[in-house]
């Protein structure tokens, strides 16, 4: 460690400057790193501001992280190191289930062993921080980045995000395989309107406090070193300059001392939002609401040392947002470590190791969701005949977006995973269709056809590019792309012994499909390991234990749908096939998804009994036990993840008619009992009011185990708070 402050104090002003500046890599070397936006920001800089540049993104290895830090520790008259900062979201060179499939894991532990691989990996490819974890709350499958969040529960978001933190962070910030953080995006980027990436957000400050805001406290309170606001504006003001927001909020009522820093090119993005038409005023109002690091665009470079000479902040306000970077290069060790223990080869013996790979391919199993299911599954591994149908059969794009350093062609597909895990069993493999594009290329069909007739049982391997999830990636159509639903149809005609295996960024409407087949196992894009998961489920070498955790609609035009909504004055009362006059539904479709948060089936049979609550009144100070008894009735070895819902059936506001409030996942032995038991207070009954005080009112609750849709055992309390 090393007295920074007295580095602090040796540095001139555009030296400070310099360490609130992020670039790309290509500022530096000839990188072929991907970057995310604009990078006409790298003209312009004299080699004496490039000199004084504090952290690097968009890099490709260690070998390059090392060359640049060699070339700047050279020319850096205080010798402070960079730090290199790359979105490592589910994995670095093994790639793991992207997180939305993590989610329906609902295993912090496994979110926490999945990255402490990925930061093992990371750190040895020269990475010190990662923007991770995304636990941005969504609703809307139509919106891209659906796909980097754990889903549509605040609680389960919350606290995979947290156990992700302290994964990556280690015991100390100072080992070699442990990474800083930065939460993201602050807040409400997955409100977007029209589930349109970058697109506007207008929420009220109850259903913020309420739903959006939780899960960046859970991180924050979990250790998070850095947090990013989001791109869209929030009620009429980007969230980056958003005082409300980033001051009120973040920094007084929370109480965040970490670094804030910017998205790609926010700051310059400020003139198109319509807030400024010149450089220093959106220097200045990002530097006053906060903003510590800018990231590619140089308003600060530009701007921030006339402010600082014309009084608008001090030197002081300055030195304050620079020792906070130095104390995170401090904490990390890079003073004494500039490289953080990054190989000086650019592959790694830490990376796909056996361990790492077997870890992907258990996440893998655990995160897929098994959505149908009349028996046909599991395959046994002396079926005779497989026809393995569709543009994912054999295909290497499973890996999913984001994927880091991963590459595509050492992903396992369906195909290698199958004729591994049945190797006698005569497996005839055809895409059927053209591509995942294509919508009128049917010269596949027919062979696709003629495979499937000829079989005892089919697979086919449907789901959107895996390029068609993640930022900028939004669509307005979430139904199977090309003629995958018409090569499903015609594959029916000839064999109804069908699977679906279906792969995604992100909930699909799936009603078509869903009419043809006699499963469904969901995977979405499961990683590196993806085609050896979907084989040990096909063949029950493992049990579907996934649940949703985001729901999946029967068309688009029901997003955005969710579990926890609230009532209407006027609900359906009729059977959801029939439509309701003068009634809160559709015409033309149910208002019901086609599966609930929290649906996922399993080989195993496990049955709900004994719903026991300890009191039938909960006093403010105290607690009621809940308690349930779960079999399992069969003889297969499952895991089963037990939920428990609220429901305040009388508030001042209108409250969910389902909220999640604890849970639980188990493995079970053949015929095992486990009972299972919870503590309910009343903060958990808690909401925010229309005076935006978390509160929680005397009345009456149901509590309820089940999923969203299916609550199987249910019993009520009440809550009195002012009892003597």
């Amino acid at each position: 460690m090393v007295d920074v402050k007295q580095i602090l104090s040796q540095m001139t002003t555009e030296e400070k400057i310099g360490q609130l500046m992020q670039h790309n890599a290509n500022m530096f070397i000839d990188s072929s790193a991907a970057v995310t936006g604009d990078n006409s920001n790298k003209l312009g800089l004299s080699q004496e501001v490039i000199n004084t540049v504090g952290s690097v993104l968009n890099f490709c290895s260690s070998v390059e992280m090392r060359t640049i830090q060699d070339m700047h520790l050279k020319n850096d008259r205080n010798k402070i190191p960079m730090l290199f900062m790359m979105d490592v979201v589910h994995g670095f060179r093994t790639i793991f289930p992207i997180p939305l499939a993590l989610g329906c894991s609902f295993d912090p532990n496994l979110a926490a062993r999945c990255s402490e691989m990925a930061a093992d990996e990371a750190t040895a490819g020269g990475v010190q921080v990662t923007f991770t974890p995304m636990v941005d709350y969504v609703r809307d499958a139509r919106w891209g980045r659906v796909m980097e969040t754990c889903g549509e529960e605040p609680l389960l978001n919350g606290m995979m995000g947290a156990a992700q933190i302290r994964a990556f962070r280690g015991k100390s910030l100072s080992d070699k395989t442990s990474m800083a953080t930065c939460v993201k995006h602050f807040a409400a980027y997955g409100g977007a309107e029209a589930g349109r990436d970058y697109n506007t957000v207008e929420l009220s400050e109850h259903i913020l406090r309420e739903y959006y805001l939780p899960a960046y406290k859970a991180c924050i309170d979990a250790g998070a070193d850095m947090i990013m606001p989001a791109f869209n504006t929030l009620n009429g003001i980007p969230a980056t300059v958003n005082f409300w927001l980033m001051k009120k909020v973040l920094k007084e009522e929370w109480g965040f001392s970490g670094i804030v820093i910017s998205d790609f090119n926010a700051i310059g993005d400020l003139e198109r939002h319509g807030i400024t038409n010149d450089e220093k005023t959106a220097a200045r109002l990002a530097f006053e609401n906060g903003c510590d690091i800018e990231m590619v665009s140089n308003t600060y470079t530009h701007c921030l040392k006339e402010l600082i000479e014309k009084g608008v902040f001090t030197e002081e306000q300055l030195d304050d947002a620079v020792l906070k970077v130095l104390n995170l290069k401090n904490n990390l060790g890079m003073f004494e470590d500039p490289y953080h223990g990054a190989d000086i080869q650019e592959n790694s013996e830490r990376f796909l190791t056996p361990e790492h790979r077997a870890t992907a391919r258990k996440a893998a199993e655990e995160c897929a969701v098994l959505l149908k299911n009349d028996g046909i599954l599991p395959l046994s591994p002396q079926v005779e005949k497989i026809a393995l149908i569709g543009p994912f059969a054999d295909n290497h794009e499973i890996i999913g977006f984001w994927s880091c350093n991963g590459k595509n062609e050492e992903s396992v597909t369906v195909s290698e995973g199958i004729h591994a895990a049945a190797p006698n069993t005569e497996i005839t493999v055809t895409r059927g269709c053209g591509n995942l594009y294509d919508d009128c290329d049917r010269s596949g069909f027919d062979a696709a056809v003629k495979a499937a007739a000829a079989a005892d049982v089919v697979i086919l391997c449907l789901g959107e590019p895996q390029n068609y999830s993640g930022e900028g990636n939004s669509r307005a159509d979430i139904t199977l792309t090309g003629l995958q639903d018409e090569l499903a149809a015609a594959v029916a005609n000839a064999n109804k012994n069908i699977v679906a295996l279906t792969f995604s960024g992100r909930p699909l409407a799936l009603t078509e499909l869903e009419k043809n087949v006699r499963a469904i196992l969901h995977m979405w894009f499961p990683g590196t390991e993806g085609g050896s998961a979907a084989a040990n489920l096909l063949f029950g070498y493992a049990n579907p234990c996934g649940k949703l955790s985001m729901t999946f609609p029967r068309a688009v035009g029901q997003c955005p749908i969710y579990y926890n909504h609230t009532n209407t004055g006027k609900p359906k009362f009729f059977p959801d096939d029939k439509h309701q006059p003068y009634a809160s539904n559709y015409i033309d479709c149910p208002n019901s998804p086609l599966f609930p948060f929290g649906h996922g089936l399993s080989y195993s049979n496990f049955k709900y009994e004994n719903l026991e609550l300890s009191d039938d009144v909960l006093y403010n100070n105290s607690n009621i036990e809940v308690s349930v008894t779960v079999k399992n009735c069969s003889d297969t070895v499952g895991k089963e993840t037990v939920m428990l819902y609220m429901r305040d059936l009388f508030a001042s506001n209108s409250r969910p008619v389902q909220q999640l409030i604890a849970f639980e996942k188990a493995e079970f032995a053949a015929d095992e009992t486990k009972t299972f038991k919870f503590n309910i207070t009343a903060p958990m009954l808690g909401f925010w009011n229309n005076e935006n005080k978390f509160v929680a009112e005397d009345g009456v609750f149901q509590i309820s185990t089940g999923c969203a849709d299916r609550l199987i055992l249910t019993k009520s309390f009440t809550l009195i708070s002012n009892a003597e």
